[in-house]
């Protein structure tokens, strides 16, 4: 394979939502502690994420939803981390990047990002006229060494990596809460089909696991058969 092994790592609702609503003040990260029946079980995504590959790419966007623009320095990872934007992020965000990150790889379409101002060892910028996935993934791979790698970014860019067939697993830990909102992001969203010409595109699994967790959280692990 030209690219790398990519699994889906997610948290969501039985009814398929990864925020609690539709505004980036609204995110489960900060919510979901603060609802009875839903915290207790909470630290089990947070455990299993710890076993994840040591390459994650997420969006921009999500992490300046939570606060990475102007927080302070972390120690460093041994994670690489990936993050698609264009407009999200700041210099401040940039940097936290560099420091929490074994490497840093942005990839981008906007030439004006902020990010070209900052020059570190470990930082690189992927570059892109038009956003290509699959393109950014084998570079990824040839040019930085990334074998494996956890998505773990929004819906819509979910249902880019759904549609450009470039899933290879889903690993999904189901928390016990139910959401609701039409224009609540869920863990697939995008286009709609239109046709049933259409239908190739679907991402067919095999489950592998589900797993009963403690306090009626669920895992659910499954294998994208096409």
């Amino acid at each position: 394979m030209d690219r790398p092994i990519t699994t889906l790592f997610m948290l969501m609702s039985v009814d398929g939502k990864i925020s609690t609503g539709v505004t980036d003040d609204l995110d489960v990260d900060k919510d979901f502690p603060q609802i009875a029946g839903v915290s207790e079980g909470l630290h089990q995504y947070y455990e299993i994420e710890q076993t994840t590959d040591l390459w994650t790419l997420n969006s921009g966007r999500v992490q300046a939803k939570i606060g990475v623009n102007t927080k302070k320095m972390p120690n460093r990872t041994p994670v690489s981390f990936v993050l698609i934007d264009n407009k999200h992020l700041n210099e401040n965000g940039i940097q936290y990047f560099c420091a929490l990150s074994k490497m840093f790889v942005l990839v981008t379409s906007n030439e004006n990002h902020p990010a070209f101002n900052i020059k570190e060892d470990n930082f690189h910028i992927i570059y892109q006229k038009e956003l290509s996935l699959k393109n950014a993934l084998i570079k990824l791979k040839s040019e930085y060494g990334c074998e494996r790698i956890t998505i773990q970014t929004g819906g819509t860019l979910n249902g880019l990596f759904l549609r450009e067939k470039l899933f290879d697993y889903v690993d999904i830990v189901v928390a016990p809460v139910l959401i609701g909102g039409k224009d609540t992001s869920t863990l697939i969203d995008g286009k709609s089909l239109v046709s049933q010409r259409e239908l190739s595109k679907l991402g067919v699994l095999k489950l592998q696991e589900c797993a009963v967790l403690e306090n009626s959280y669920l895992r659910l692990r499954y294998e994208v058969i096409h």
